[in-house]
């Protein structure tokens, strides 16, 4: 396979998010996701203490956590999305979060990705997903129950995406970018 500009372009590497307290956001990522602190301190040329958070021993950190976030300020983030491998695996982390103390939890399922949904602590929302076999044009979203079996999820979730006039397979769209 040949490679294209945008294999060999920048890649999104990780994503710093500012904080109200420390210390408590960098115990909810590390108790919900597993992340551990790499390094933590005051910056240097920025007046504040970050923590580096990574769940990869091959990645130095995938989420920097900033001080620096006023008491009244809002939330700016759209999404922190965690990537995980199977319907267990998201089930897990929607249990480790509302364990955490995260609300607004909701299932959504998107043709293309079943994911759920959260705010952590400080009010960010933050997405768990898992990807599928199948591409539907987004945005898109239909409820998603995980208390229901794993067969009747996939089965439903193909069915939404054939029904779906965009439908093709990730293999079909993924030619389609490359292409492009």
């Amino acid at each position: 396979m040949s490679q294209t500009s945008t294999e060999t372009g920048p890649v999104l590497s990780h994503f710093g998010v500012f904080c109200r307290d420390l210390d408590a956001m960098v115990a909810f990522y590390s108790g919900v996701f597993g992340m551990k602190v790499t390094d933590r301190g005051e910056g240097h040329t920025m007046p504040f203490t970050i923590a580096f958070m990574s769940g990869s021993p091959r990645q130095h950190h995938q989420l920097a956590l900033a001080s620096g976030r006023g008491a009244n300020d809002p939330s700016t983030v759209m999404q922190i999305s965690f990537k995980v491998k199977d319907l267990d695996a998201l089930r897990e982390s929607r249990r480790r979060a509302e364990a955490a103390g995260a609300t607004n939890l909701r299932g959504l399922n998107h043709g293309n990705a079943l994911s759920i949904y959260f705010s952590d602590i400080e009010d960010n929302t933050v997405e768990v997903y898992l990807d599928t076999p199948w591409y539907v044009a987004q945005p898109h979203g239909d409820p998603l129950d995980l208390g229901r079996p794993d067969g009747e999820i996939w089965a439903e979730t193909e069915r939404i995406c054939r029904a779906d006039p965009t439908f093709m397979t990730v293999e079909e769209w993924q030619r389609k970018f490359e292409e492009a």
